[in-house]
């Protein structure tokens, strides 16, 4: 993997839009009382928040270890997991990269071919990203009342208000422009690199393939549901970590997870700013006061950073001091 001038730049500009949307969050808040909440928390519940979090990690490499025994790769559990653990970390650097990071580790320990490994997390990301569009939709069924306003004042009509300043002529010109450069690229690669690209289309197919292969489906659902309900509990554990939000209930929890699902989308690193300014702005719907979900949010975000830099730090170690399979 290689990095030029232009590639560290679009991630610092990444980083600094994430320190200004954490930057306007914090702005106009009262700093010391949020510290102060911070500084006071209930630490036993933010170990126990972490700790759901670790399971659910643990329940997608399990996950992602079904999906290569179904391809025949043999990957051993704990190789798996490190590699999981290695894409988070690299995710607080380099966002959207962890994916990649991941698949490189797997193809240094277990010898599966990169572009297999990458077929295999496109399918459990789609799976994740269904899960999450179910639930969002289940929120707003179940709690309409309480977050249909926010979706239409705060998402719709500000998004409505930035496509509409730019020309509908101008979107399709742009459309038209962008499968024009797809099917150049596609003619020339073909013709400088079809050998290749046939290599990499099959091994694509087959990472792509991995779902329908699995002989256990309802046990790979289980470890996906499982995950998602452990990213619950974290929440939920974690409000018990501050008096002002330690009476919300299973509702607010199941609300937060929807919104920091989308916010940890955002390209920047760990989600910095967006998680918090989301996270934040769903609390207020059940009564919490703005600066309080910050100082939530702050909590569960940094305790997640942490788990993953002291046990990202552990599995880097123990994935380079090993020798690179071959087969």
């Amino acid at each position: 993997m290689t990095f030029d001038l232009k590639t560290a730049f679009k991630y610092i500009i990444l980083f600094l839009i994430g320190m200004g949307v954490l930057y306007l969050a914090f702005r106009g808040q009262d700093l010391a009382r949020i510290w102060f909440e911070i500084k006071t928390a209930n630490y036993f519940w933010v170990a126990t928040s972490a700790v759901s979090v670790l399971i659910a990690h643990v329940l997608r490499a399990l996950r992602w270890q079904m999906l290569y025994k179904s391809i025949q790769y043999n990957v051993t559990f704990w190789n798996t997991y490190h590699a999981v653990i290695i894409g988070y970390l690299t995710n607080l650097t380099l966002p959207r990269f962890g994916e990649i990071g991941r698949c490189s580790v797997m193809q240094k320990v277990e010898s599966v071919p990169m572009f297999a490994s990458v077929g295999t997390v496109i399918t459990e990301r789609l799976f994740d990203v269904l899960v999450l569009l179910l639930t969002a939709a289940a929120m707003v069924m179940l709690q309409y009342d309480l977050v249909s306003g926010f979706l239409h004042d705060t998402i719709y009509l500000n998004l409505v208000n930035k496509i509409s300043i730019i020309s509908f002529l101008w979107l399709i010109g742009i459309a038209i422009l962008l499968v024009g450069i797809v099917f150049i690229s596609i003619y020339f690669l073909r013709q400088k690199f079809s050998k290749k690209l046939l290599r990499v289309f099959v091994n694509l197919r087959q990472g792509f393939g991995s779902y329908r292969k699995l002989k256990q489906k309802g046990l790979f659902l289980v470890y996906t549901l499982g995950m998602w309900t452990f990213y619950l509990l974290s929440m939920y554990f974690a409000f018990s970590a501050i008096p002002s939000t330690s009476g919300l209930n299973f509702d607010a929890a199941f609300t937060a997870v929807v919104f920091s699902g989308f916010a940890m989308a955002a390209p920047v690193q760990g989600g910095i700013g967006v998680f918090h300014w989301v996270v934040a702005q769903a609390l207020v719907l059940y009564g919490i006061s703005f600066k309080d979900g910050l100082a939530y949010a702050t909590i569960i975000h940094s305790s997640q950073v942490l788990l993953i830099l002291f046990l990202g730090s552990i599995s880097l170690f123990i994935i380079l001091s090993k020798k690179a399979k071959i087969k």
